[in-house]
């Protein structure tokens, strides 16, 4: 169940991702396609050519994303384009040498589609590269040449955008990971119990509803109920601490002996609850006195002494028509019989 609310997790946030990349994509498409007519009716037809192609690209993605389910590829489609046009607009100065205005875009979604790590390294890549062709034109014959002054502010609100880009997506990162970590805790809260580790009683219950939805007679299913023996006496000579030991000792043991496709709950106090799937009353009363034996050939460490703990066992097949409340009940009067005839025993309900 905890795989399951993972996943569930993760494919939201995938979900996310394809709805960001989509409306990053149709964005691009929108804005470059606008600016491509603006640079044909200003005669500039590199420019309008590479933005028609930038346009093309992201309409490229936007297709994959929507119609594809290509996320990934379309991200990296979209960023190395973006790294591209924005190096483009840097060499060429774009119109009237604003061109690098718009790389301050690029620390953002570099960060949100390549993630910390890696969008930090390609905006270090990018920087480097910006600066190679603003600072030392003549080694890569610049077609614009900018004013010092205006060049070294560039790079300083640059550098501060990718420092608050990337203190946003750490941040995004350390909320994402701790709501996990939350849903985690609060999903093991509502069905495990604290102490043993086993299954608690309300996810017991919910177990027990769907095997009956889906019963049919060819996937018969059987219950035991387990009470310790003298269970009391045990809190009440040695402490609750010792109690407590008892409990997560036997449902160990529990977790050593049953098979790899029972279930076991520890149902309240010192009662525990077994779903045995493909199990008939014979087999499951088999499974019990394995289990019983199992915890009578056990001793509990206490200090300098050992006890022993034995547990009864009430168990009990499903037959079409019963109700959980009915099948419990069956199952706690066996278990009441076998406490009846003396303790550490199975007992089979009628």
């Amino acid at each position: 169940m905890r795989i399951k609310n993972q996943n569930k997790l993760q494919r939201f946030g995938e979900l996310q991702q394809a709805r960001v990349i989509a409306l990053f994509s149709l964005v691009g498409l929108s804005i470059t396609f606008l600016m491509m007519c603006f640079a044909l009716l200003n005669n500039d037809t590199p420019l309008a050519l590479c933005l028609l192609s930038a346009s093309a690209i992201y309409g490229l993605a936007f297709y994959w994303v929507k119609n594809k389910g290509k996320v990934k590829l379309s991200s990296y489609i979209i960023i190395y384009s973006l790294y591209i046009l924005m190096l483009y607009l840097v060499y060429t100065g774009g119109v009237a040498s604003t061109g690098p205005l718009w790389i301050f875009i690029v620390p953002p979604v570099s960060l949100y589609v390549h993630g910390l790590k890696k969008g930090l390294l390609n905006i270090a890549i990018f920087v480097s590269l910006t600066c190679l062709i603003m600072f030392f034109p003549h080694s890569v014959y610049a077609q614009d040449i900018y004013p010092f002054e205006f060049k070294l502010r560039l790079l300083y609100s640059f550098l501060t955008i990718s420092f608050l880009s990337a203190l946003y997506e750490f941040s995004r990162n350390e909320l994402y990971n701790n709501a996990l970590e939350l849903n985690q805790k609060l999903h093991k809260l509502a069905h495990f119990d604290e102490l043993t580790g086993l299954h608690n009683r309300r996810d017991a219950q919910l177990k027990l509803n769907q095997n009956i939805a889906v019963f049919n007679p060819e996937q018969r299913f059987s219950i035991l109920l387990c009470d310790i023996d003298y269970f009391k006496l045990v809190n009440d000579k040695y402490g609750h601490g010792a109690g407590d030991l008892v409990l997560v000792k036997i449902s160990e043991v529990f977790q050593r002996t049953k098979n790899q496709t029972d279930y076991v709950s520890r149902w309240g106090g010192e009662e525990f609850l077994f779903i045995l799937p493909q199990t008939d009353q014979i087999e499951a009363f088999e499974v019990a006195e394995r289990l019983r034996s199992a915890v009578f050939e056990q001793s509990v460490s206490l200090d300098d002494e050992d006890i022993k703990v034995t547990i009864s066992i009430g168990v009990k097949e499903y037959h079409m028509g019963l109700s959980v409340d009915q099948l419990i009940n069956d199952a706690d009067k066996a278990l009441y019989e076998a406490k009846k005839l003396g303790r550490n025993r199975s007992i089979s309900a009628a």
